[in-house]
């Protein structure tokens, strides 16, 4: 796939080892069946256990027979998989940043030994509990509580919006403790088959369709003081975890623009209209080299990020900035690619409209592109504009 200022070149041979085996199982796994599955509105299940035999979750995570590769390596993880389709990098990001690093991260011994080597095989599916009906945007006006009793904890609220809830055997709930001073936010590890714990699938979804989305439901759900995270409290931890996958996104949207730049690359120099290639016209050209231009950029923006991130500089507000930006290239990219196709684009024949539709959600979730703004704006003058 492009990479018009040689970036590749640069890679490892564990980098390029990932980069391969990912862009093969895309290839081989993925792309046969992914349209079909976007259009009936499923997931490929039964891809998530060989996503684990092939080391797919949280793999820059060590121990727990986890195989601690580069940051550069996950990066690139993320791009072959979003090229594949949204839905792959989501299950596999949810998975991996936002259940499996906060274990890790947070995490006891005896949480760590139990959940993490089950995680990381895809044995078990894990989905993060965040967003609320009412609180989006704005996480730290949560309403779900957990409230001491003599056995742990009952947990009362809802969740939505929430990636793999519905076939999740672990869900990772952010709860104010109501019964603590200050109602300090804990994360819990709630076991999505204890009583008072439903996970309702959202159906008639306009984007990411490849990609099974719920609810958490919790009335009275009990969890022992055993499956809360000890080593958090307060939004440093959801916010991190968010960090984490907002680095994935970066990646992964790349990816996506790249598949599209690449669908109508192919398509331009195949189709013939008055006589010649239309990749022989100007203004074919003209979209096709900026295509390039800000596909390049973006890939820049994340490469960097892997830099600050394997030596431990990088920041969040940094990673809203690609964040952000890559979002929005590769949503604008994706239109592009599709106005090429003509109408042929507007068909599951060809990924650029199904990448579209998805990367309408991927511009939204995560951190909107406004709140990111707004993050970028914190940052460069110190002002918060949103409290």
């Amino acid at each position: 796939m492009i990479d018009y200022l040689g970036l590749e070149g640069d890679l490892g041979e564990e980098e390029r080892m990932v980069r391969d085996t990912a862009r093969e199982f895309v290839e081989n796994e993925v792309r046969p069946d992914v349209g079909q599955h976007w259009l009936d509105g499923t997931f490929p299940t039964e891809l998530i256990a060989e996503m684990g035999d092939l080391g797919f979750y949280a793999p820059t995570l060590d121990g727990y027979g986890l195989p601690g590769l580069s940051e550069t390596a996950y990066g690139l993880l993320m791009q072959e998989l979003e090229a594949g389709d949204s839905g792959l990098r989501s299950m596999a990001s949810v998975q991996g940043a936002l259940v499996m690093y906060p274990i890790h991260a947070y995490g006891s011994d005896a949480q760590k030994e139990e959940w993490l080597p089950a995680l990381g095989s895809g044995e078990q599916v894990g989905c993060f509990g965040l967003t609320e009906p009412e609180h989006g945007s704005n996480p730290s006006a949560m309403e779900t509580t957990a409230e001491r009793d003599a056995d742990g904890y009952v947990l009362n609220g809802s969740k939505t919006w929430i990636t793999n809830a519905p076939i999740s055997d672990l869900a990772l709930v952010w709860a104010k403790v109501t019964s603590a001073d200050g109602d300090p936010v804990r994360g819990f590890l709630v076991e999505t088959d204890r009583d008072g714990v439903t996970t309702n699938e959202i159906d008639e979804k306009l984007s990411l369709r490849a990609s099974i989305t719920g609810e958490i439901s919790l009335q009275n759900a009990r969890v022992p003081e055993a499956n809360v995270l000890p080593g958090v409290e307060g939004m440093k931890g959801p916010l991190s975890c968010l960090t984490q996958a907002r680095y994935g996104i970066a990646w992964g949207t790349v990816g996506a623009a790249m598949d599209c730049f690449e669908t109508a690359r192919e398509y331009a120099t195949d189709r013939e209209q008055f006589g010649k290639p239309i990749a022989g016209y100007q203004l074919q050209q003209e979209k096709l080299a900026e295509m390039a231009t800000q596909i390049s950029l973006g890939q820049l923006l994340a490469h960097r990020l892997a830099d600050l991130k394997e030596r431990g500089d990088l920041r969040p507000e940094q990673v809203s900035m690609a964040k952000r930006n890559n979002a929005r290239m590769a949503r604008e990219q994706s239109r592009v690619a599709r106005e090429m196709l003509g109408g042929n684009g507007i068909t599951a024949d060809y990924s650029p409209m199904r990448h579209l539709t998805n990367l309408e959600t991927v511009y939204t979730y995560e951190g909107t592109h406004d709140i990111h703004s707004l993050i970028i704006g914190h940052g460069l003058t110190g002002i918060p504009a949103f409290e």
